[in-house]
């Protein structure tokens, strides 16, 4: 039985090998005697048509965000607060000296929106000089330090504006650039470029020993140095999203811009009554993202709302239902994360006018009605 298996074995091996040659020489016969006529063809090298026309929008691209650029440059100003500043960059003059900075043109008016370390606070002088060369006295007519914001007026009319975007619908990684004045005259309206890093951000300043949170803010890798502090952080359509604030001087690549939205109904009333009667609730308030920052005494977790941390003696808040430590989750029925949420809804707002709060305390929920003060 043994040998009749490895016989069978061995012829079907021997069968299976034979097929595979007869196979194997019918391919090759076959395939070896195949003639290509080259008359009844031709060849051509391909082009990538798509890469070609990558290409061209790519350039066409970069020369509609040039000229946005370019025509932007009109709108965005130099500010001093001393007039001759000199033009060297080698000058032992500083910028906190000199108040060396940034603003840009928000109405046709003469109205321009910085910040007020550069320009100072309400009713101060500065000197702004124009794309065109000239420069104007400035007459600082708002300013807010938590914002660190600034409105200044100079006598000029039929000015190039900027456009502004909402701020509310930034994305992060969107394409921005930053104009500005750093260093020096030599270096004036120098722009970079760069990504929305991050929104929402809160940040902690110190100065003077003293402590301040700047929250909302827009966090960009845009390079921005000391003077281009108050210069405009823009769309490629060159559309303006924000002010350029502060950077953080430990590290490469971290700015941030204070977003435009906050300080639009200010400027609307700026252009169309050259006036803004500023509205005030008499209150300060920390929204979740500073809570972090405070000290260990601050045992808080809330998801929405503003944490009531301060009423101010004799505002309109005092002496009301509101009270320390409330959070308040609505004003008028609109929604508050953020400080900048309350601020941007009272600056619509006029003084005596009535708002109502809807409030938290504890498992307690509550409706206030407070009547605004006026902001000295």
């Amino acid at each position: 039985m043994s040998r009749r298996k490895n016989k069978r074995k061995v012829i079907i091996t021997a069968t299976i090998l034979i097929i595979i040659w007869i196979f194997g020489f019918y391919l090759y016969t076959t395939y070896s005697n195949i003639e290509i006529d080259s008359t009844k063809y031709k060849t051509e090298r391909v082009q990538s048509t798509e890469s070609s026309q990558t290409v061209e929008n790519a350039e066409e691209k970069s020369k509609k965000v040039a000229d946005t650029l370019e025509e932007m440059n009109n709108k965005v100003v130099g500010i001093s607060k001393l007039k001759n500043t000199g033009s060297s960059i080698l000058s032992e003059s500083s910028e906190s000296e000199l108040g060396l900075g940034t603003g840009v043109i928000v109405t046709d008016n003469g109205y321009i929106l910085s910040n007020e370390h550069v320009t100072g606070t309400k009713y101060s002088t500065c000197y702004v000089t124009l794309e065109n060369g000239n420069t104007y006295n400035g007459t600082v007519m708002w300013s807010d330090s938590n914002l660190d914001l600034s409105i200044t007026k100079i006598e000029a009319q039929n000015l190039d504006y900027a456009k502004l975007a909402d701020s509310s619908k930034i994305r992060v990684g969107e394409t921005v650039y930053a104009i500005g004045n750093p260093i020096g005259y030599e270096f004036r309206r120098t722009v970079t470029s760069g990504i929305i890093s991050a929104k929402n951000r809160t940040i902690k300043i110190e100065e003077n020993n003293k402590s301040s949170y700047m929250t909302d803010l827009i966090q960009t890798d845009a390079t921005i140095n000391p003077g281009n502090s108050g210069g405009p952080l823009i769309y490629p359509s060159g559309e303006v999203i924000g002010i350029n604030t502060v950077k953080i001087s430990s590290a490469e690549g971290i700015g941030f811009a204070v977003p435009i939205n906050i300080v639009k109904p200010i400027i609307e009333s700026f252009k169309f009554n050259n006036n803004f009667e500023e509205a005030t609730i008499g209150i300060y308030a920390y929204d979740k993202e500073v809570i972090p920052y405070l000290d260990s005494n601050y045992k808080l977790n809330f998801s929405e709302g503003i944490y009531v941390a301060q009423i101010t003696e004799n505002g309109p808040a005092d002496n009301t239902e509101l009270k320390e430590g409330d959070i308040i989750l609505s004003i008028d029925g609109n929604s508050l994360s953020t400080m900048n949420d309350l601020r941007q809804y009272i600056y619509t707002k006029k003084p005596n006018d009535v708002v109502s709060l809807e409030i938290k305390r504890g498992k307690v929920s509550k409706t206030i009605a407070i009547t605004l003060g006026k902001e000295a």
